[in-house]
């Protein structure tokens, strides 16, 4: 169901992702784990924003068989995080992949009325996820 592209040496298990993507759709999702500078690019091709950022989604367009998108997270990012916040690299990715497949899913948390987050934290607290994406992203 993922097809992971990690272009780094962040390890990390993919049980959890595979259960999560599971939960939200039966369609394949390319996952790459990448760098802060390719994902600074990726970013600023697509959006024209100059800098790096933690989790990319890029929906594809429905059509029969086709995969959901593609989910491009930032491995230095996870590592700082996890780190920071005192959870394992599967956690910071796990909660980074839920953003970015309620992404693909439609949901926009930068013009629905709360929407996303409250699914977000439906889903970590259905995974038993530390609760810092919640934390850091209100307000």
């Amino acid at each position: 169901m993922i097809e992971l592209d990690n272009r780094t040496s962040l390890l990390f298990d993919t049980a959890l992702l595979d259960s999560i993507a599971a939960k939200l759709s039966d369609k394949e999702i390319e996952l790459i784990i990448t760098t802060n500078d390719e994902i600074q690019e990726i970013n600023k091709q697509t959006r024209g924003i100059d800098k790096s950022t933690d989790v990319l989604s890029f929906p594809y367009e429905e059509m029969p068989m086709s995969p959901l998108g593609s989910i491009m997270i930032s491995a230095e990012h996870v590592e700082q995080k996890a780190q920071e916040l005192g959870h394992t690299n599967t956690d910071e990715i796990a909660l980074l992949f839920i953003h970015g497949m309620l992404h693909l899913l439609g949901f926009d948390h930068e013009v629905d009325s709360g929407e996303m987050r409250q699914e977000e934290e439906r889903l970590i607290k259905a995974f038993d996820l530390p609760e810092s994406l919640i934390i850091r992203t209100q307000g």
